[in-house]
C-alpha cells in the first residue's frame, strides 16, 4: 500500500492531480480530502462559524485525520468524514466507510503540516502555480460548487487565502519530494508520475515509514 501526499495553494490543482492519477494509474486509489476533517464547531452560530479562518492550519483535525490514515495502512476500514460548506458544519457518514486501498492519496492546502504526516508518506507532491492562476480557479470552484459571491470570495482570500499562503502553504514546498508546476492538467507531469507509481514506486513502498 502506497501513501501520497499533495500539498500547494487554493485553486492550485491538488484535487485534480489526485484525480488525473487515478485514471492513470493501474491500481486502485483511494482520495482522501483534507476539507473533510475541518473541526465542527456546533457551540458556535452559523454567523460566527463564517468568521473562523479556514485557511489556518489549527482549523484542521490533525489528530483525527493521522489516526485514519493509519488505520488504512493498517488494513483497517474508517467511516468517512464529510464538511457541510452551506453550514459550516462537519457532516460525516456513519453508514459509509473508507477501505484501504493499493494507493491512497491525500491533499490539501496543509496535508504537509503535520510531521507524523509527513513521515507516513512514501511521496510528496508539491503544486507550484502563480498566484493569480490559483485565485482565478478558487473564483471560479466557489461560485460553481459553493455558492460564493466574487465579494465574499474576495474578501476571504485578502484576509486569509493569502495571508495564510504566505505564512504557512508556500514553505511546505522544502518537504516536497517532487514539485508539480503548472497544476493538475499538465498531462506530461501526470504520466510520468503515474508511470512512476505504476512501475517503480513500490520498490520503496513503507521503507521510510514508521511502525504503525
Amino acid at each position: 500500500m502506497l501513501f501520497i501526499g499533495i500539498c500547494g495553494a487554493s485553486g492550485s490543482g491538488k484535487s485534480t492531480l489526485a484525480e488525473e492519477l487515478a485514471t492513470m494509474v493501474n491500481k486502485s486509489i483511494l482520495i482522501i480530502n483534507q476539507d473533510a476533517y475541518y473541526l465542527d464547531h456546533p457551540n458556535l452560530s452559523f454567523e460566527e462559524r463564517c468568521r473562523l479562518n479556514y485557511d489556518e492550519p489549527s482549523i484542521f483535525d490533525h489528530d483525527l485525520l493521522y489516526e485514519d490514515v493509519k488505520s488504512l495502512l493498517s488494513g483497517t476500514a474508517v467511516p468517512r468524514k464529510r464538511y457541510d460548506y452551506s453550514q459550516h458544519r462537519r457532516a460525516d457518514r456513519t453508514d459509509e466507510l473508507l477501505t484501504p486501498h493499493d494507493v491512497i492519496i491525500l491533499e490539501g492546502i496543509h496535508a504537509f503540516y503535520d510531521p507524523r504526516m509527513r513521515e507516513l508518506m512514501d511521496l510528496k507532491l508539491y503544486m507550484h502555480v502563480e498566484a493569480d492562476i490559483c485565485l482565478l480557479r478558487r473564483i471560479e470552484r466557489d461560485i460553481i460548487e459553493r455558492d460564493r459571491t466574487i465579494e465574499n470570495i474576495a474578501k476571504q482570500y485578502m484576509t486569509t487565502v493569502k495571508p495564510m499562503f504566505d505564512q504557512y502553504i508556500r514553505n511546505y514546498e522544502q518537504y516536497a519530494d517532487v514539485i508539480v508546476a503548472g497544476g493538475g492538467k499538465d498531462a506530461k507531469i501526470t504520466e510520468i508520475l503515474a508511470g512512476y507509481i505504476n512501475n517503480d514506486l513500490h520498490l520503496y513502498r513503507g521503507s521510510r515509514r514508521p511502525a504503525i
